[in-house]
């Protein structure tokens, strides 16, 4: 008897342990050193990897910056090890920095929704776990609005063969990511990961979506 009540307490602890979030951390983790620029606006999606979905709207007219970071959780100051647990409720996302004269939100939204696949929960090709779910995240009500109306185009014109789960979120803290996460796909273009999956992910968008792209693509 004593030895099941040991077994099932080490089981409770280890239950314990493996739901509770990690620690918030008292420092952010990196931070750009300009993130506001004058005449440009600010948009954050989730859409898997985020080296991935840089590289892609990178790659859209208008765009002046992107930034890899964590959105959609409870850990503060979270860093990559973290993230990578799944207990830290944050996402792979990312900061789009856009001039809106150029290119505008309801633009930014066809790029996220024509560069993944936003019918499977908690996965992104090759990628599982909650880290790597669609979320939509908004900073206003028209934009919360747009983002609503456009899932709901979507589901009506049967784009998606199944039903769409993207989240759509208030963002309440953007977390940048660690350094060498930033313009990971162009500092890294012989990483084995880039070439099997970010690398093709970028071209099948840029192939699907010709009149988005700044001329140097």
């Amino acid at each position: 008897m004593k030895t099941i009540i040991t077994l099932l307490t080490i089981i409770t602890l280890q239950t314990c342990i493996s739901n509770t979030p990690p620690i918030d951390n008292s420092e952010p983790i990196w931070s750009p050193n300009k993130t506001v620029q004058e005449g440009l606006k600010k948009a954050y999606f989730a859409s898997g990897c985020f080296w991935c979905v840089e590289a892609i709207y990178e790659s859209v007219k208008g765009v002046h910056e992107v930034y890899s970071g964590y959105a959609g959780g409870h850990t503060k100051n979270p860093n990559y090890n973290q993230i990578g647990t799944g207990r830290t409720g944050h996402a792979e996302a990312v900061e789009v920095l856009y001039d809106p004269d150029v290119v505008d939100f309801a633009t930014l939204l066809q790029v996220f929704f024509g560069s993944h696949d936003p019918t499977t929960p908690n996965r992104q090709g090759p990628d599982y776990g909650s880290q790597y779910r669609s979320i939509a995240f908004y900073t206003d009500d028209q934009e919360r609005e747009l983002i609503q109306n456009y899932i709901e185009m979507l589901q009506e014109g049967g784009y998606f063969s199944n039903e769409i789960v993207t989240e759509i979120k208030p963002l309440e803290k953007f977390y940048y990511a660690e350094e060498y996460h930033q313009d990971y796909e162009k500092n890294n273009p012989n990483n084995p990961y880039v070439q099997n999956v970010s690398i093709p992910r970028l071209r099948k968008f840029q192939k699907q979506y010709p009149e988005l792209l700044k001329e140097n693509h």
